[in-house]
This record gives C-alpha cells, sequence and structure tokens, in this order.
C-alpha cells in the first residue's frame, strides 16, 4: 500500500498561481508513472499533468505551458505549480501513482483549488 498525501490547494483569482504538492509513503519513481489528475463537479476525473519513472511527461492540452510538474530532491515528493490560473481550473486535485501502467492504481484523498474573483 502506498500512500499520497495532497497539499496546497486553495482559493485563488484568476491569473494567479498555485503550487500544490504530493508526498508519498516510497519512492514514487520507482513505480510507473506519478500524475495529477483533477475533478470537477459533475464531470470525470482527468489526466492534468504526469511523469514516468523515465522522466517523460505528458500534460492536457488545456493546461500546457501554465502548468509543470516536478520532483523534489527526495523522491517520495512531486509537485504541480500551476501559472496563469482560469476558472475552469477549479477542481478537487488529486495525486495519482501508477504501478506498472498509466491507470493509477493509489489515489491520494485530494485538494480543493478554487479559482474565483
Amino acid at each position: 500500500q502506498v500512500e499520497l498525501v495532497e497539499s496546497g490547494g486553495g482559493s485563488v483569482q484568476p491569473g494567479g498561481s498555485l503550487r500544490l504538492s504530493c508526498a508519498a509513503s516510497e519512492n514514487v519513481f520507482s513505480f510507473y508513472l506519478i500524475g495529477w489528475y483533477r475533478q470537477a463537479p459533475g464531470k470525470q476525473r482527468e489526466l492534468v499533468a504526469a511523469v514516468t519513472s523515465g522522466g517523460r511527461t505528458n500534460y492536457a492540452d488545456s493546461v500546457k505551458g501554465r502548468f509543470s510538474i516536478s520532483s523534489g530532491n527526495a523522491k517520495n515528493l512531486v509537485y504541480l505549480q500551476m501559472n496563469s490560473l482560469k476558472s475552469e481550473a477549479t477542481a478537487v486535485y488529486y495525486c495519482g501513482l501508477g504501478i506498472v501502467s498509466g491507470v493509477p492504481a493509489y489515489w491520494g484523498q485530494g485538494t480543493q483549488v478554487l479559482v474565483s474573483s
């Protein structure tokens, strides 16, 4: 069992920035993929950004150029830097860990992001 704990969510005005953190109980890069996903009210959970153990990144088209996924020196930490936030970014953001594929096997509890003026 791998535990994931997200933090850093909050309320921000459009155009603002937030940095989300995901702390895992193990080195996430010993598994296939670690990613950030979000679920807005009434919508399905969707991929925001992910990075594989090989260092390949993938971003949703809607966030390219504004969001960035990275890891800390401690390989159990993953961040999502979100810049130029838009109201449609309002959602619960989850950290997901894929053990052997891109489909997450473990999820954190989520952190709420609200983008509103």
